[in-house]
């Protein structure tokens, strides 16, 4: 059985004398406690050196890809072509397999090869006796150095730093061109004022300037390359009767400098935004297919890199962008913010204002798996996100249409969705009860009730003729019993005026008496 060790300063190929020890994985250290103990337990078969630092990454690149490079091949043909029933002991699986397919060995991998790996590289300085220290150490810090080059230079991970660098130089570049057209229209506004009303756009502004020149000029130009033929008319007529001031040559030299730097930005402008899309259409087309290139360039270049933007859950996706209007919300206990960069996409402009929460939560969703499959998948195309697209698309019609689906059962099923409506009562003003002149009083029944009316009927309703009879009787009997009220008070005066009361009888009879 044998051990196939790798160092940095080439392979090592050692022959176990003792098998029945690799069994032994808990007390395996205790057969490397010393150099005597360790050169008992294994023997040192074969050394392949490498000659250089290229070599030597080489091998390590192959290694960590789980590939058999040239050298190991050639060392292990030699030393185990005689031996057809001999293993041999591997650090690495993925290394293993690929032996066993080249040169048909049966290779060893599990927790006993680990440990035995690990009290090796314990022992190595007196199992490797040909080596001095001192030179395994720089094969090591060179061939360290070396494929850390390699990795920088030829990651995966590191493509995406040139999205980020050309969107941030793209914001910047907006940025200079909205100073410099303020500045130019300022500028160019003192000699010819009515010229910026007119002309909207700002490259044509720009290229009419640097043909013209001062406003005498335009008359005689011909700028229907530049404008439409009405607003050219519309200019030319403007340019006769402008209220602007006198210029030098020298002033409209430098403004037409000026010009010739903002249309060579916006030149170069357009340039690195058709690298930007091809780079992205490169690196994550089904993210770009979704939410547009400037906006998945934006994310890229918010997280850091697409793996990093592959790490963040959906969640994090839709505020990416809005970290401190969520930290003043959960400071002030707030309504937290429903989007970030995702708003700027077509999906979310396209939904009105109350359906863009659910549009950018679902876009959100779609745009992380998309993002993963882009990061980590291993075809690049664009399937996955156009179909997510297509889905989106029609849950946005759903939305703005008013068929909200159940969130339970089949899924298929369409709510049922009564259109509300409000009913609010609205009274009547009569104008006849702001009369002053002098009229005939008229019965309670003659009076108008005040007729309500519904918002969306707008039908009268008037009492029935059964209320109106039944009202008419009840007045009836408070009346009568108002009269019974007051003549009974008048009887009882009537009862004590016709009966004396006992103290005037015993006046009377005092005075019959005497």
């Amino acid at each position: 059985m044998f051990v196939l060790y790798e160092t940095p300063a080439g392979y090592a190929i050692f022959k176990l004398l003792d098998e029945k020890k690799l069994e032994q994985v808990d007390n395996l250290y205790l057969e490397f406690e010393t150099p005597e103990k360790a050169n008992k337990l294994l023997k040192l078969k074969h050394f392949e050196k490498f000659n250089d630092t290229t070599e030597a990454l080489a091998a390590a690149t192959a290694a960590v890809e789980g590939k058999v490079a040239k050298p190991l091949k050639k060392t292990l043909k030699k030393l185990l072509v005689d031996e057809v029933q001999s293993s041999l002991l591997v650090a690495d699986a993925k290394l293993g397999t690929a032996i066993k397919e080249k040169l048909s060995v049966q290779c060893v991998y599990n927790t006993g090869v680990q440990e035995l790996m690990r009290c090796i590289r314990q022992q190595a300085d007196s199992l490797l006796g040909g080596l001095p220290k001192r030179e395994m150490t720089a094969m090591a810090l060179g061939l360290a150095h070396s494929l850390s080059r390699y990795k920088l230079k030829f990651s995966p991970d590191k493509i995406d730093t040139m999205i980020v660098q050309a969107q941030c130089l793209l914001d910047d570049l907006d940025k200079e061109l909205n100073n410099y057209m303020m500045r130019a229209r300022e500028w160019y506004g003192w000699h010819f004022p009515e010229l910026g009303k007119l002309i909207t756009d700002n490259v044509a502004f720009v290229k009419t300037i640097k043909l013209v020149g001062t406003r005498d000029n335009m008359s005689a130009a011909d700028l229907s390359d530049i404008l439409p033929e009405d607003v050219e008319q519309q200019v030319k007529e403007a340019a006769e009767i402008s209220m602007g001031t006198e210029i030098s040559d020298e002033d409209v030299l430098n403004i037409q400098c000026l010009c010739d730097e903002i249309i060579s930005i916006n030149d170069y402008r357009t340039h690195l935004y058709d690298y930007l899309k091809a780079r992205m259409m490169a690196m994550a087309p089904n993210l770009s297919v979704l939410v547009g290139d400037t906006v998945g360039a934006r994310l890229i270049a918010h997280a850091g890199s697409l793996i990093n933007l592959a790490k963040h859950p959906s969640s994090t996706v839709q505020i990416l962008g809005a970290e401190k209007a969520l930290f003043r919300a959960l400071k002030t206990k707030k309504d937290t913010p429903k989007y970030g960069l995702i708003y700027h996409a077509q999906l979310v402009g396209q939904a009105s204002q109350k359906n863009k929460g659910k549009m950018s939560r679902s876009l959100a969703a779609k745009a992380s798996l998309a993002t993963r499959v882009d990061a980590f998948g291993e075809e690049a195309t664009f399937e996955l996100g156009a179909t997510h697209k297509v889905k989106l698309e029609s849950r946005l019609r759903l939305l703005e249409e008013g068929n909200l689906r159940k969130l339970s059962g089949t899924g298929k099923a369409k709510a049922k969705f009564e259109k509300y409506q409000s009913k609010s009562e609205v009274f009547t003003y009569g104008a006849e009860a702001d009369n002053t002149l002098h009229a005939k009083k008229r019965k309670h029944s003659e009076i108008e009730t005040p007729v309500k009316e519904e918002a969306h009927d707008e039908e009268t309703v008037a009492a029935p003729a059964d209320e109106e009879s039944e009202l008419k009787s009840e007045k009836k009997k408070k009346k009568k019993k108002k009269q019974q009220d007051e003549e009974a008070p008048a009887e009882a005066e009537q009862a004590d005026q016709a009966e004396p009361t006992p103290s005037k009888k015993k006046k009377k009879s005092k005075h019959q008496e005497q």
